[in-house]
């Protein structure tokens, strides 16, 4: 259905006048009122001026079903907002983003993530109840619980990923495209399509100024997936173009479009708009073009509900038919189908742990971890469908190996697994949450760079880990002494740093047994991120490592039951507390090595 939807204020006064979808925005638009006004401020603005679209896409565009959020083929809708004009973004932050992405962007304004709550509750997701609407932006004190957080976070229904940083929210958006493009070509048959979700990612100029966001589009722009298709459109267009998105399924599609950040109000198109309150008059006015008492609050005629919540029967009728598909694709194709499945419930996961633990460690004894890594990780890749990933520009030193055949990209197709990510650390990390969001344990996405150099992508390992997302990314060059390159690279405080980080686990192994036990924890850790960090030294004989003990965080290797010292240490450096204690005990102090 073809409709026209304005985004500002130029909207008929009598309200018998308006149609249906006329009042379905200004709907939308008054509970963006409500939620701001019960604390005092809350980023309304962008909501208010993002109605019309949130109707366009979540009424007549996006492939969705409210009773199952989680179903694999969904349509993915990603919320990367910032900053409060759009009007004023600069011709070349613009052109800058023209280049290639996998998904359909909209370019908007503002931090909005109570328009995704709102939109949520629209369309009739069971956990978003008006009761949650109120309770948006609310201190949780004496046990009060919401998730209706002020900045999105993928742990309630319907929130793909979590995007309060600026910027993060595009470079997931491609990971989440990457995820959907490789499934399709991997699975996909000619009468058959299990996967074809599209990603759909609001934007803003202030998102698009964050490097995160720049190296998110620039993987794209070096050629890794497709050229671009830009579309410029003017308000009173974008369904119209939105349709036509649609039809483009080979290259991603730009949708340019101006909003009025508070549109309809006082301070509409000002800074004011971003974060305040909103002039009473205005709300009032609007609240009386659908009919309803000018005075109440989070009021939705009950006609306007059923407009919305269609879409939950709709959207059990698309699952319905995709779930009969799937078994007429699984009787036809049961070896692919039995990837899909493998991968989807675990059980893949399983025959992973069980290959991982007959791994020999005799042969690669003496070898650096980085060396010890890189051949593991090898092995991994020909056991394990589901690793998907790539490193920066140091993929040779990080040890990591790669078939010029499994590059993922238009030159060798879009089955491929390994990504040539380029010198763009932070995207590396943001792309593989996405990646990893895309469906649990569906993908598992590797990284490798320097260690140093995950200060540049800490904010996303960061984000990636409290989002509960299995990243394992692989950090070498891990030392102590200041080596040949300098103190620029010596990254001698950089494991507090990660140490700290919350739902993170930061593994330092010692020699091949460890770094074995490390993988085997990172593989099992399905509900947060690892880092396996490694050494270029060659190790030597170290008494007593054991893979299966790895998981616990730290064991004694060497005991003495009479030790009155206790050494505790890691990685490239465990080796030396293994000589200091010999030269202890041969002083007479008895000594206990801890491997931490």
């Amino acid at each position: 259905m073809m409709i026209q939807l304005a985004l500002s204020d130029n909207i008929a006064s009598d309200h018998k006048t308006l149609s249906e979808d006329e009042r379905a925005v200004i709907a939308v638009r008054i509970l963006a009122f409500d939620i701001t006004h019960q604390n005092g401020g809350g980023h309304g603005g962008s909501a208010v001026g993002m109605a019309a679209i949130g109707v366009a896409l979540r009424k007549y565009i996006m492939r969705y079903n409210p009773t199952d959020p989680d179903w694999i083929d969904r349509d993915r809708f990603v919320l990367s907002n910032g900053t409060p004009d759009l009007g004023r973004t600069s011709p070349q932050c613009l052109e800058v983003f023209r280049s290639s992405l996998l998904i359909t962007l909209i370019c908007i304004l503002g931090h909005a993530s109570m328009f995704l709550y709102i939109m949520n509750y629209l369309t009739g997701y069971d956990n978003w109840t008006m009761d949650e609407l109120k309770r948006y932006g609310a201190a949780k004190e004496n046990g009060f619980t919401t998730i209706s957080h002020a900045h999105p976070d993928r742990e309630v229904p319907d929130v793909e990923m979590t995007t309060g940083p600026l910027g993060q929210g595009i470079a997931n958006a491609v990971g989440l495209a990457i995820a959907s493009k490789n499934l399709g070509d991997r699975f996909n048959k000619d009468q058959f399509s299990p996967f074809t979700s599209r990603v759909y990612c609001m934007t803003d100029d202030g998102c698009l100024m964050e490097g995160v966001a720049l190296e998110g589009k620039c993987e794209h722009a070096a050629g890794i997936l497709s050229t671009s298709s830009a579309v410029h459109m003017t308000s009173r267009r974008s369904l119209q173009h939105s349709n036509q998105a649609k039809l483009i399924s080979v290259k991603p599609v730009f949708i340019s479009i101006r909003t009025v950040i508070g549109v309809g109000t006082l301070v509409a198109g000002t800074a004011k708009a971003h974060h305040g309150l909103f002039d009473t008059a205005s709300i009032e006015a609007s609240k009386r073009l659908i009919g309803i008492n000018p005075r109440s609050t989070y009021t939705v005629p009950e006609i306007i509900l059923e407009y919305f919540r269609e879409r939950k029967t709709h959207g059990k009728m698309l699952q319905r038919e995709w779930n009969q598909m799937l078994a007429r694709y699984r009787e036809a194709f049961p070896h692919e189908a039995e990837q899909v499945l493998s991968r989807m419930t675990g059980e893949l996961d399983k025959i992973i742990s069980q290959q991982l633990a007959t791994l020999n460690s005799v042969d690669l004894r003496g070898l650096a971890t980085r060396e010890i890594n890189g051949i593991v990780l090898e092995r991994l890749w020909e056991w394990c469908p589901a690793m998907i990933g790539g490193g920066a520009d140091l993929v040779n030193s990080n040890k990591v190996k790669y078939h010029e055949s499994d590059v993922f990209g238009p030159a060798t197709g879009f089955q491929g697994r390994f990504i040539r990510y380029g010198i763009r650390e932070h995207a590396i990390c943001a792309t593989s949450n996405g990646l990893a969001g895309f469906a649990p344990g569906v993908f598992i996405p590797v990284t490798a760079t320097f260690l140093m150099f995950y200060l540049y992508g800490a904010p996303a390992v960061r984000i990636g880990a409290l989002s509960g997302l299995q990243v394992i990314h692989c950090a070498t060059h891990d030392s102590f002494a200041e080596g040949q390159n300098g103190p620029t690279h010596q990254p001698v405080e950089l494991d507090s740093l990660l140490r700290a980080m919350p739902n993170l686990t930061y593994i330092r192994p010692s020699d091949v047994e460890e770094v074995i036990g490390a993988w085997q924890y990172s593989l099992a850790n399905s509900h947060g991120s690892s880092m396996i960090s490694l050494a270029r030294d060659p190790t030597v004989t170290i008494p007593n490592t054991n893979r299966n003990k790895v998981s616990k965080g730290c064991y004694v290797i060497q005991e003495n039951e009479n030790a009155c010292i206790t050494l505790a240490s890691c990685g490239s450096n465990l080796h030396y507390a293994v000589a200091a204690a010999e030269m202890l005990e041969e002083g007479g102090f008895p000594t206990r090595v801890v491997s931490a």
